[in-house]
């Protein structure tokens, strides 16, 4: 004998909101049919703490795993465990191939079980992204490798396994081609969200932050040799201007120009102070060359500014250290021996530091004030007359040099709260201690996108003096 399906007892329509009479079959205001309305399960799923969840009857739930790997209680299932449905209830396009299916009858329900499954352990969306961005590199090898345990051989004409995305949200819906989950909608990380790389004894690490929907850093590491063979390492920390067109764009161009500037002055002989100087120079025309392309010619009105960003960059040799800057990005001299003092070998140019330097306020009034942060002096093609600041120094002893943006030093500022931060064997494990930083930064807040590079400065040679 059929039976009709059990209405759902629900307050409101679920199609167009509005109240509902008991014992109603149609919405009064749109018509919707309730009968297609799931009956209320007798419990809510649980997610348990310690210890699996009792099975209702009839639905094989997987066991619930400790954690999703960023310390937040895991989903009770896996994509692949259940199907789920995307925002309009319908199911999601199926998995790979997979054992023969279930009878009719078990067909039939598994949207009715599956479906309160699917988003209950899905925090609320809020009004931005609060979600440190996972690196994506590694959420896409992890799911690929996932898929590729999980799922039979494929047929000669299937899709490659590796098309398929799992959203890092809700962890069950599929990633369109923009970039957003089908199921809850939750724009995925994107490739700059979250960046690391290590170069020889150097390491830089830029994040998106908590705040800001994408990330407007630049990095740029390498080494190289001076003609003597000396080795030489080089880093360049790029913050777009958030108030420019393409900020994003602006601070890749200039940090990959520096970069490749450096790396190719030091091996002939430059002089590291030169070839800062350059540098700094060959990152302002990148930048200057965004103005006249046309896509920035058709986003820009009148009222708009240029592509801008500021630049801060070391050079490290033996023995020598060179620093080049133009905005509010800094570079902090941490030494090894930490009961030495620190020190912050870069002025901003910002308000806040005009003020300072003028005698009309004191440092902690400036930074106090909400101009604090406006800056004086940036790369792009309206920016006043370029000054690039190039400065060197022989440190007498071993240490480690901090590039950074401001998304880190606002929760690090001054030169001991800096060296505080900074873990006792960065100079050993530089990706570490950048990683450190970045969440140190994000810690605080996360407002700004966050971004450092690391260098080691060796021990002088023996029998050198310090200058």
């Amino acid at each position: 004998m059929s039976q009709m399906p059990q209405q759902a007892a629900v307050p409101k329509c679920p199609s167009c909101e509005e109240p509902l009479e008991p014992g109603d079959r149609f919405c009064g205001a749109c018509g919707y049919d309730l009968s297609v309305v799931p009956a209320r399960p007798e419990d809510s799923p649980t997610l348990a703490v310690n210890g699996a969840v009792p099975a209702p009857d009839g639905v094989d739930w997987p066991v619930a795993r400790d954690s999703d790997g960023h310390g937040r209680p895991a989903p009770v299932h896996a994509a692949a465990e259940l199907p789920g449905t995307d925002s309009g209830g319908s199911p999601l396009p199926p998995p790979p191939p997979a054992p023969p299916a279930a009878p009719p009858a078990a067909a039939a329900a598994a949207p009715e079980s599956s479906a309160p499954g699917v988003r209950f352990d899905r925090p609320d969306e809020p009004d931005e992204y609060p979600l440190q961005a996972p690196d994506p590199r590694l959420t896409t090898e992890h799911d690929a490798a996932a898929q590729d345990a999980a799922a039979p051989a494929p047929a000669a004409h299937a899709e490659p396994a590796a098309v398929t995305k799992v959203c890092v949200a809700c962890r069950a819906g599929r990633v369109d081609d923009d970039g957003y989950c089908e199921n809850c909608g939750h724009a995925q990380p994107r490739e700059r969200d979250h960046m690391e790389q290590e170069s020889g004894p150097i390491a830089a690490v830029s994040d998106r932050g908590l705040r800001h929907h994408r990330n407007e850093d630049a990095f740029s590491v390498g080494c190289t040799a001076l003609p003597d063979g000396a080795p030489a390492s080089v880093a360049i920390v790029c913050d777009g201007v958030s108030s420019a067109t393409r900020p994003d764009d602006a601070s890749l161009a200039a940090s990959r120009a520096a970069g490749e500037s450096l790396l190719g002055a030091l091996p002939r002989g430059t002089h590291p102070q030169q070839a800062m100087h350059d540098a700094i120079l060959a990152a302002s025309h990148a930048v200057n060359a965004l103005a006249d392309e046309p896509a920035t010619a058709r986003e820009q009105a009148p009222h708009q500014n240029a592509p801008a960003c500021t630049l801060v960059g070391a050079v490290v040799t033996a023995g020598l250290l060179v620093v080049g800057w133009v905005g509010d990005s800094r570079v902090y001299w941490v030494p090894a021996d930490r009961s030495t003092p620190p020190a912050r070998l870069t002025e901003d140019d910002s308000w806040a530091a005009q003020m300072v330097a003028a005698g009309l306020m004191n440092e902690a009034e400036a930074y106090a004030d909400e101009r604090a942060h406006a800056i004086t002096g940036w790369l792009g093609a309206d920016a006043y007359e370029l000054e690039p600041h190039t400065a060197s120094f022989k440190p007498d002893r071993p240490g480690l040099v901090v590039v950074c943006t401001d998304g880190l030093w606002n929760y690090a500022e001054s030169a001991e709260e800096m060296a505080d931060a900074v873990p006792p064997d960065a100079a050993a494990r530089p990706l570490h201690g950048a990683r450190v930083l970045v969440g140190h930064a994000l810690d605080g807040g996360g407002h700004d996108n966050v971004t450092v590079a690391l260098l080691p400065f060796p021990a002088p040679p023996q029998g050198a003096g310090s200058a």
